[in-house]
């Protein structure tokens, strides 16, 4: 399967720059996932598509202030930091600037209490680093980090809470979950009072869930993994909705994929709680075990998040979807529109 097949002409301005200020003012296209059919909607509008007995499945991750910026220790040389995975042991996968000039062993300084030691190399830019610090790490990261936009988005978010979903909770990602981006707690309320069961799973996300595609075949990319937790009041929730024949709707392709991973691991029987490391990589021929539908952004062209849709409601139907949406000016990426395929 070639990557090229998933790719599309995307205007730059349809890049979303700056979040809505209603979270659910954004617009909403429906694509039924069996015949391609698209409405347009506001997202609001989603409440009406709710049934009772569905379980909608939220990511509850919650970003930290991931990207740092410091100097080279032996040249005052500027550097930067983006915090990917917490290894352990005040060891961390990370992405560094200028990645040719912070090799193995370099020191970088963030402020006199906090500094880092590369350790190891890794292919695009990517290091294991070992902080040093003075005090406790996540409140010095709290005070001397940033939040980790996408790099297109050029201005400094005031309101850091914007980049996180209403109901975060478990501190470690390395980008917003941002499907969840467009649901306020009043939202929730309603769909929660027709009946609809809200779930909850954690999936740290990382460096796997956007780094693009350097090969020529779908099958050679190999997913960054992730961290994951499913807990068991969240598998009873889940069982008891396959059990009645409710729908399982999630929210992201985080939530998707964390849901998979369980159903795999699960090979046909009842899902039961589980945690660790997801490196899923759902594309065109994948036959979902779990998810029914999907609340979703809009990705990038050649994502391994347009091919993740792409296995949900086939290939053709959601490049005719994606070409309607830029006709339409829908807003694209983390603060961007919404899709529902259904």
């Amino acid at each position: 399967m070639n990557v090229e097949d998933y790719d599309f002409h995307l205007p730059e301005e349809l890049i979303a720059q700056t979040p809505l200020l209603d979270r659910s003012a954004s617009r909403l296209l429906m694509v039924n996932r069996e015949n391609g059919q698209t409405q347009h909607r506001h997202f609001t509008d989603i409440l009406e598509q709710f049934q009772p007995g569905d379980t909608l499945v939220l990511n509850d991750t919650r970003v930290i202030p991931a990207r740092l910026f410091g100097v080279k220790e032996d040249t005052g040389a500027k550097a930067e930091v983006l915090l990917l995975k917490n290894l352990g042991e005040d060891r961390w996968e990370a992405l560094v600037k200028p990645g040719k000039k912070l090799k193995s062993g370099a020191v970088i300084v963030f402020s006199e209490e906090l500094k880092a030691v590369i350790e190891e190399e890794a292919d695009m830019g990517g290091r294991t680093l070992r902080f040093i610090y003075t005090g406790i790490f996540q409140e010095i990261l709290d005070r001397l980090g940033s939040m980790p936009l996408p790099p297109y988005i050029k201005e400094t978010l005031d309101d850091r809470e914007r980049y996180q979903t209403v109901y975060a909770r478990h501190e470690g990602s390395a980008a917003a979950p941002t499907a969840g981006l467009h649901f306020t707690k009043e939202l929730l309320d309603q769909i929660a009072a027709k009946g609809v069961n809200i779930a909850y799973i954690t999936l740290h996300v990382g460096l796997g869930t956007f780094r693009p595609m350097s090969v020529e075949t779908v099958e050679e990319h190999v997913m960054h993994a992730e961290y994951y937790m499913l807990s068991q009041e969240t598998a009873d929730l889940l069982n008891e909705a396959r059990s009645r024949g409710g729908r399982i709707i999630a929210v992201g392709t985080t939530s998707c994929r964390t849901l998979e991973t369980a159903g795999r691991q699960a090979d046909g029987g009842p899902l039961t709680a589980s945690s660790g490391w997801t490196d899923i990589f759902i594309y065109p021929g994948y036959t979902f075990t779990v998810v029914n539908a999907l609340i979703t952004n809009f990705h990038l062209p050649k994502s391994t998040l347009v091919m993740l849709v792409s296995a949900l409601a086939g290939r053709e139907h959601i490049l005719a979807a994606y070409e309607e949406a830029i006709k339409e000016n829908y807003r694209f990426f983390s603060f961007g529109d919404a899709m529902f395929i259904y």
